[in-house]
């Protein structure tokens, strides 16, 4: 059974088109006869402004004496370079396999205090493995339905929180309380589309008022609300991760490019498979890759070298509304140079590609 966002009758009133993600009903998308569509809500996110909702994303608090270092022992990113009001991307990995239970965002209140936005599909995962492994004095609270996120992403982000009163004097990965419409607010400078951005939490009950007032200002910038599936091509042409594509239990970050987002001289869990990994080298690769034809490569197509043997397995595929081309993401058998030429098997017939360097496009969240 489909559990709902707090703007489910928006959006079902606005006409979305909606789908299943992580057992969340969600918008994909608006009508494109009143502006809507993927590409249309992507292309405002580029050019001037977009408001989503994300409330299917988990929110879970980790709470105690010692919570930051309990944490600080599971992930593979290292809390202890984080002050207060600083959040950052972190992975949870399984410690048997080295595969990635989940990848989220940990905001630091203090370090007693530590609130994470796991994906929707995995929260409960995430916090049955927190639960089992916590130690004496830690607390563990599943709150999904106690907040809703939204973000505003685009380059006119500022612009909203200036007719909001908001002072503009955050840091990127950095977070503060706010008020919009006299509801407090967690504003954080983030987001998963590669423009300036932020993600809000609100309470759950005071997301429509919230919601509404920023979309009456998107829409005075020029944007207007955007769905999933434009937040999908946008972070496909960033490289971004989903889990589930390009990190899940059988992917590891190392072989997923997410090396990034491991501090190596600490303890977490899953090191010693992944020191091993990154030590001899045998792992396969996540690549970026741009169609030279009119192929539109998906999730799960084969990539060939030009002996026509398969190296590779499409992850992420999509048209991309900024290059007006084919692009992907793949998960390699061994990397290849950057310019190299491969083949993608779009359903049976072979569709001409470019290893790329990630991302597809300039990125403006710093």
């Amino acid at each position: 059974m489909s559990q709902y966002s707090p703007l489910h009758e928006f959006h079902k009133s606005a006409g979305a088109k909606l789908a299943d993600f992580g057992g969340w009903e969600m918008p994909i998308e608006y009508p494109a006869v009143n502006g809507g569509g993927v590409l249309n809500e992507h292309q405002a996110v580029r050019q001037a402004i977009g408001v989503f909702d994300v409330s299917h994303l988990g929110k879970v608090t980790v709470q105690g004496e010692g919570a930051l270092a309990f944490l600080n022992s599971v992930l593979t990113n290292d809390l202890q370079r984080l002050k207060d009001g600083e959040a950052q991307y972190n992975l949870i990995c399984d410690p048997a396999s080295g595969g990635v239970i989940d990848d989220l965002i940990a905001y630091r209140f203090s370090d007693r205090e530590i609130f994470l936005i796991p994906n929707a599909a995995n929260t409960a995962e995430v916090v049955k493995r927190l639960y089992a492994a916590k130690p004496a004095g830690i607390e563990i609270s599943d709150r999904h339905r106690e907040f809703s996120v939204l973000a505003l992403q685009g380059p006119k982000s500022n612009e909203i929180l200036n007719a909001l009163g908001i002072a503009i004097d955050l840091d990127y990965m950095s977070f503060k309380k706010a008020q919009i419409e006299g509801f407090e607010i967690t504003l954080c400078r983030t987001g998963y589309t590669g423009e300036l951005g932020y993600e809000i939490l609100t309470k759950w009950d005071e997301t429509l008022p919230v919601w509404n007032r920023l979309l009456s200002l998107v829409k005075e910038q020029g944007g207007r609300a955007a769905g999933l599936g434009a937040r999908d091509t946008l972070r496909t042409e960033m490289g971004y991760p989903l889990h589930g594509h390009e990190l899940s239990m059988e992917i590891t970050p190392v072989e997923a490019s997410a090396g990034w987002a491991v501090a190596w001289e600490k303890e977490f869990w899953g090191k010693p498979i992944l020191q091993q990994q990154k030590a001899n080298k045998a792992h396969r690769t996540l690549q970026a890759l741009m169609i030279s034809d009119r192929g539109i490569p998906r999730a799960g197509m084969k990539v060939l070298d030009e002996a026509g043997q398969v190296i590779g397995e499409v992850t992420s595929g999509t048209f991309s509304p900024t290059l007006k081309t084919g692009i992907a993401l793949a998960l390699m058998n061994r990397k290849l140079e950057i310019g190299s030429e491969v083949v993608v098997d779009v359903r049976g017939r072979s569709s001409s590609a470019v290893i790329k360097r990630s991302p597809l496009v300039e990125s403006h969240v710093k």
